[in-house]
């Protein structure tokens, strides 16, 4: 992802609401990319795709949804007036992302209560389902202290959204009481050289806003989490974990250069749509503010 070193503007006849979560494996098809050119239009459709997580679309619906694209793109014949019709995306996203928050919340009730009844599992109060994976005999952090951790992050599926693995295996370092409030709850009852699980429930991590377009609203998460060490305070370096959507690890802030990069809609109702790819740690052209995830805490 190194050679994202611009924004790309990718002028379109749909809206996409700012608060796109999740990401909905649809029906693929077509031909399999073969030259860098075609690998690379297709990663852009990926992209766009993941962006359309929020609307949970049906074949049928993905189709329609091709040949707006579509008509937009080679300047054919509009088949509905976008200042009438686009305006409206925008109420249609907001009612399926509330649809499937609720899907959410109630599948990930269902896993807590499994989770809760692991060997070893503590529930606190605030919700999260604790155990320890193996033990550690060193100190216990306090909620001012930094941290640095080697952690792994998915979604109730399986899915892997976030991991140092996948950098390299550097741990990552901040502080405690900077991220979300699983975490500092958590790890602030890890010794230094314990692994631990964490699965956390939405309200003590990203809500019902979720963190597009990454993690779905109402979710819980799991993290498996070996706290490596408490860095001296003299220490000032950090290398905070970015996070899903391209926050900084589970607390938010800039992104870091190899993450996804991340779609925003710009331009009012009924003007102009266009979605903005932000390379990672980047920002917009003067003057133009991409929505973004608020933060965790």
């Amino acid at each position: 992802m190194k050679t994202w070193n611009r924004m790309l503007v990718v002028t379109l006849g749909v809206v996409v609401g700012a608060s796109t979560v999740g990401c909905n494996r649809l029906g693929g098809g077509g031909r399999t990319p073969s030259t860098e050119d075609e690998k690379t239009l297709y990663a852009l459709g990926m992209i766009l795709g993941r962006n359309l997580g929020t609307f949970n679309l049906k074949p049928d619906e993905l189709q329609m949804v091709e040949s707006g694209l579509a008509d937009m793109v080679l300047k054919k014949e509009h088949k509905v007036d976008l200042d009438k019709y686009g305006p409206k995306v925008d109420a249609l996203a907001r009612k399926r992302g509330q649809e499937r928050v609720a899907v959410e919340k109630a599948q990930s009730k269902a896993f807590l209560d499994k989770a809760a009844k692991e060997p070893g599992a503590v529930v606190t109060p605030s919700g999260m389902v604790f155990r320890t994976i193996t033990p550690g005999t060193g100190e216990v952090p306090k909620p001012t202290d930094r941290v640095s951790v080697q952690y792994e992050g998915r979604l109730t599926d399986g899915t892997v959204f976030d991991s140092t693995k996948k950098r390299g295996g550097v741990p990552a370092t901040f502080p405690l009481n900077g991220v979300i409030k699983c975490w500092t709850e958590g790890v602030g009852r890890m010794h230094v050289g314990e692994k631990a699980e964490l699965t956390c429930p939405s309200t003590i991590a990203y809500g019902d806003s979720g963190r597009p377009p990454t993690i779905p609203g109402g979710a819980t998460l799991i993290f498996d989490v070996e706290l490596v060490s408490i860095p001296p305070a003299n220490n000032i370096g950090s290398t905070m974990p970015p996070g899903p959507g391209g926050g900084a690890g589970p607390g938010g802030g800039p992104g870091k250069p190899g993450m996804p990069p991340q779609m925003h809609m710009m331009g009012g109702p009924g003007g102009q749509q266009r979605m903005m790819l932000t390379p990672p740690g980047g920002k917009p052209p003067a003057g133009q503010k991409p929505a973004t995830a608020g933060s965790s805490k």
